[in-house]
């Protein structure tokens, strides 16, 4: 039991490290590049355990294992030797308040940019060690999607659907259509079970799709997964990567405007998320670990205080304007959205905690 917790941490550290290093790294290698002076650059949050002072940037290593951060010279106000809070000089060359706009943009947006370069890595790796999947085009059930009505009438990976409604289905073209075509119907399959030479009739009634209106139940077919050259696993990572965007992105759109249900997890039930695929296998932790960071980098796209979007919106508004906002004003906006922000995070938690109880009862 001990060692199953440790091994989830673990997997946990090094999904959730993984993805906001990437960030943070992003954040600074474009401020290296454009001459700002990079004070920190840290794992982890709270009591530094250990740490290397290079010429510039002191290198550390924190108590809490859970992301990170760098510090920029001239992004905030600073601590002299008297303990005294001082801004950058206007003249100094290596501040990051005195870069212009677009350069000060570029070091921002560089974070949510790695985590999609991140995440396409990733699956460009799935796709080289596992090759190109290819759907199976018959009638056998490959795998269920938990929670859906497939799995909750007792089907099991194997099974082969020969008839729905008493209508013939010999391959899997031929199930889904009949299956799409009847939202929210009970459906007879014949069911010839694996292993097994007696064929079974099991009832299934169908979830209405909310974005296509088709009837599901939640069944996949059988993958086989074709060699793949680095060029063709770098072009179906790419492509990866831009679907699960894309999807992230309407989904979000239709939570906001209520055409589906607003379920969001935070980090216990993502936790729990990357123990179920560490289970099915390594390559399956890797493309979770993308899709989150797909995630991470495009909520920190938004506009709201305390994320990379917000500042962005912020170095926006002073290039039109011709001069910055007022810096203890923004700073308060960030402190008060980041503080909403963890309360949020408190009641996710809390949610979580509460399915995880109620599941387990």
């Amino acid at each position: 039991m001990l060692s199953a917790l440790l091994t989830k941490i673990l997997e946990g550290i090094f999904v959730f490290g993984s993805m906001i290093m990437i960030h943070e790294f992003g954040h600074y290698i474009v401020a290296k590049w454009i001459g700002v002076k990079v004070i920190e650059f840290s794992f982890g949050f709270g009591p530094k355990i250990v740490g290397y002072q290079g010429k510039v940037t002191l290198y550390a290593l924190r108590l809490i294992p859970l992301g990170g951060f760098v510090k920029l010279h001239g992004m905030d106000a600073e601590v002299n030797e008297n303990g005294l809070a001082v801004i950058a000089h206007p003249d100094d060359p290596q501040s990051f308040i005195n870069k212009p706009v677009w350069q000060r943009m570029a070091v921002i947006a560089a974070g949510p940019i790695m985590n999609f370069v991140w995440a396409m890595i990733l699956f460009v790796a799935v796709f080289g060690y596992l090759g190109i999947p290819s759907p199976s085009n018959t009638n056998l059930i490959g795998s269920l999607i938990s929670g859906k009505p497939a799995a909750a009438s007792g089907l099991l990976p194997g099974d082969r659907i020969i008839a729905v409604n008493q209508l013939p289905t010999s391959d899997w073209n031929r199930l889904t259509e009949v299956i799409h075509a009847k939202p929210d119907q009970v459906l007879s399959l014949t069911v010839e079970r694996v292993n097994e030479k007696q064929v079974q009739i099991v009832s299934v009634k169908t979830e209405k799709d909310a974005q296509t209106g088709y009837g599901m139940i939640g069944i996949a077919p059988e993958v086989n997964y074709l060699h793949a050259s680095f060029l063709q696993s770098t072009r179906f990572g790419m492509e990866r990567t831009l679907d699960l965007t894309k999807f992230i992105v309407v989904t979000l759109a239709q939570m906001v405007t209520g055409k589906i249900p607003a379920e969001v997890g935070g980090p216990v039930m993502i936790v729990q998320a990357i123990g179920d695929a560490a289970q099915q296998g390594f390559d399956d932790l890797l493309a979770l670990t993308g899709a989150l960071s797909i995630q991470l980098g495009l909520i920190n796209l938004f506009p709201i205080p305390a994320l990379d979007g917000s500042r962005l919106v912020f170095l926006l508004i002073e290039g039109l304007r011709g001069k910055p906002l007022n810096p203890e004003k923004e700073n308060m906006i960030h402190l008060v959205g980041f503080v909403l922000l963890m309360l949020l995070m408190i009641v996710i938690t809390y949610k979580d905690v509460l399915r995880l109880f109620v599941k387990a009862g």
